[in-house]
């Protein structure tokens, strides 16, 4: 006989308490406790064979196999999952409505069919004939394609067995439903039971399973945190969903880099992929412009050129504004100081706006040299050279540090057309190995903003 009670579940980390509680003492958020009705069956003590339990075994006895990776047909989304996907894996891909997620899994499911391996696309949300007519546009589909719409997790999970599918697509978890909970679909109960019953079929049945997964307004996957923490691989799809380009990233991954990133293009057949990022984030590149610098970050292993804006002018409030697209804020603030303090610029009386152009957000510390530079270029008025970038970390004494892989950043420069890199002076005699571009090694922000003003 099952007994119901009702508990309370943390909407943020899934903690589970007795009773409601303001502030929930394992994440500290505040009002996030949600009431759920629970159900507990108890064991029948009747008689049977013993259960058998697992031995632990020592590493020696335990077999591995080298299995190959299956390619998604898709090169950006094989670098983001580690060079394609990985038997038995569980991923989660996450983003806001309307951004591609349904798109990008069904083209990569065309992809897939297309090789000859069985796949079972299971749709919480649309009915067979939405989910044809958006495959109509992205081109011809084979019958190693399959479409289900089913919320009910047992008979997902009967299909799979009786179909035994080589990749999965449930889309989305905050559809589906496992009988055994009584709470609604989407709670953080069934979000994350229904995730554990994926999970054992992943593990279970060597299936791979894509998840998609809805995002709340701070722009994480609804649901409890430890649905994270349970899947091998969580890809966020970001980016405008007003603007054709889409950047899909890695926050966790169990069988590859947590860098890399994937540049989409979203085009009227579906997505295109963007080979070469650094080429459209230069594109519509002011001439003779001041507050504009080329800058290098790393994504993993490839370097990508963005430009860096900056407009700096003096205020008349009396605390001056401060705004960054693309960029964290504080890390700006931070800078700005460096550049009052060590090379005297007066900005405390300024407002400073900061933009990453292209609507990627960039993060990695080579930039600061890029900032730094465009800011003094905005503030002197003086345009900066368009056949040069710069990279490089800023401390807080104004020194200017080295960064990881200089000259694959300085290789990509030369490949798209610039003549002369800014860089760390530590970091020049690593650079120096690729010829045919002039190299600027600075110590400080003094000798970079010396650099530009000199031309």
């Amino acid at each position: 006989m099952a007994k119901a009670k009702s508990v309370f579940f943390c909407q943020n980390c899934g903690f589970e308490s007795a009773k409601w509680m303001g502030q929930c003492p394992a994440c500290k958020e505040w009002n996030s406790f949600a009431e759920e009705p629970r159900t507990i069956i108890k064991k029948s003590n009747s008689g049977g064979a013993p259960h058998e339990s697992a031995q632990p075994r020592t590493l020696s006895q335990i077999q591995i196999s080298e299995t190959a990776r299956g390619t998604t047909g898709m090169a950006e989304l094989d670098r983001v999952l580690g060079g394609g996907i990985v038997q038995g894996s569980l991923v989660l891909v996450g983003g806001d409505p309307g951004i591609g997620k349904s798109t990008l899994l069904l083209q990569m499911c065309r992809n897939i069919s297309q090789t000859g391996r069985s796949v079972l696309y299971i749709s919480g949300e649309e009915s067979l004939q939405q989910i044809r007519m958006r495959a109509q546009r992205m081109g011809v589909f084979t019958d190693q394609l399959k479409v289900l719409c089913e919320t009910n997790l047992e008979d997902i999970r009967e299909t799979i067995t009786r179909e035994q599918p080589q990749v999965v697509i449930i889309d989305s978890i905050q559809t589906m439903y496992n009988e055994n909970v009584t709470s609604a679909p989407g709670s953080v109960s069934q979000v994350r039971e229904s995730t554990g019953v994926l999970m054992q079929i992943a593990k279970g049945m060597n299936i791979s399973i894509f998840i998609v997964g809805h995002v709340t307004k701070e722009g994480v996957v609804a649901g409890p945190r430890v649905l994270e923490h349970m899947v091998d691989t969580v890809l966020y799809f970001e980016g405008d969903r007003y603007a054709s380009y889409r950047v899909l990233r890695a926050v966790k991954n169990r069988f590859g880099s947590t860098n890399e990133i994937g540049v989409f293009e979203m085009q009227e057949s579906g997505l295109a992929e963007v080979a070469n990022p650094s080429e459209y984030m230069l594109a519509g590149k002011p001439e003779g412009a001041s507050g504009s610098v080329v800058a290098c970050t790393m994504e993993g292993t490839r370097p990508v050129l963005l430009e860096v804006q900056a407009l700096v002018c003096r205020s008349n409030l009396a605390f001056p504004r401060r705004t960054a697209a693309g960029t964290d804020l504080n890390r700006v603030n931070l800078l700005m100081a460096v550049l009052e303090k060590r090379a005297g610029l007066a900005l405390s009386s300024c407002d400073a706006y900061v933009n990453i152009a292209g609507g990627i957000r960039m993060n990695e510390p080579a930039l600061d040299l890029g900032i730094v530079l465009a800011l003094a270029s905005s503030m002197k008025d003086q345009p900066v050279d368009e056949k040069t970038i710069a990279f490089g970390e800023v401390g807080l004494s104004g020194e200017v540090r080295s960064v990881s892989m200089p000259e694959q950043r300085v290789r990509e420069a030369k490949k798209l057309g610039f003549s002369t890199v800014i860089l760390p002076e530590v970091c020049k005699k690593q650079a120096a190995r690729v010829d045919g571009i002039r190299l600027r090694g600075v110590r400080n922000v003094r000798e970079a903003i010396g650099t530009i003003l000199q031309g």
